[in-house]
């Protein structure tokens, strides 16, 4: 059995892009921040950001508001299928957490943010995961069962 293709909606994900370029735009400009989740979201660890919680809570804030926004302006909520068990996505956090902290950061501090200053570390830790992604990809839908 393959796994199912995901619907290509162009003018969402352009849509989406955009606005998290214009958020990690106005993140650095306003206030020299890089809008990397999981730095965000270590930041508000007890002991680790004391001093700046306030605009990573209202970063995260956001970033869970904004689906039911945009379910009330759409007037419908997305139909999300998870074709994996909880174990697996269990396994899977711990893999992505266990990545940033090696990395030195997750896939929109490097990918979005790093890369637009040209970082080496970024563009080295992008084509890392892009490639591991693509690979990954090819063999779940074409080698494996």
């Amino acid at each position: 059995m393959s796994a199912p293709l995901t619907e290509f909606t162009p003018f969402a994900a352009l849509a989406g892009g955009g606005l998290i370029g214009l958020a990690a735009v106005l993140l650095m400009i306003f206030d020299g921040r890089v809008a990397g989740i999981s730095g965000i979201l270590g930041g508000l660890l007890p002991g680790v950001g004391e001093s700046d919680r306030a605009w990573r809570g209202a970063f995260v804030a956001g970033a869970l508001v904004a689906p039911a926004a945009v379910a009330g302006l759409s007037g419908h909520w997305p139909t999300i299928t998870v074709a994996a068990g909880p174990a697996a996505l269990v396994v899977g956090g711990l893999l992505v957490g266990l990545g940033t902290g090696l990395g030195s950061g997750c896939t929109s501090g490097h990918g979005v943010c790093g890369m637009a200053r040209l970082s080496g570390r970024s563009i080295s830790a992008t084509l890392t995961f892009m490639v591991t992604a693509a690979v990954t990809v090819f063999l779940l839908r074409h080698v494996l069962p």
